[in-house]
């Protein structure tokens, strides 16, 4: 009874916030973008495209760890909103 209680919570508030999870999930989108330019121009700039090489960028090498972050957070809130409308 009481998870039955809590999945219809959930539903509830996924249901009144998935406009703003949606808004979130674009912003977010926008921002992994943004980050591969950088990366993409950080690596240009040094010439160093590999990663296992000594000399790549510190830069390029915190904005990979940053866009990687952000897709684990956007991957996190698609969960979040299908099992909500599956539930």
């Amino acid at each position: 009874m009481a998870i039955s209680h809590q999945l219809q919570t959930l539903r509830g508030t996924a249901t009144s916030s998935r406009p703003q999870i949606a808004t979130l999930i674009e912003s977010l989108s926008r921002s992994v973008e943004l980050l591969t330019l950088e990366i993409d121009h950080e690596e240009a700039r040094a010439g160093v495209r590999d990663l296992s090489d000594p000399t790549y960028p510190l830069l390029a090498r915190s904005l990979r760890v940053r866009k990687d972050n952000i897709r684990i957070t956007i991957a996190s809130l698609d969960a979040f909103v299908h099992a909500t409308e599956a539930a």
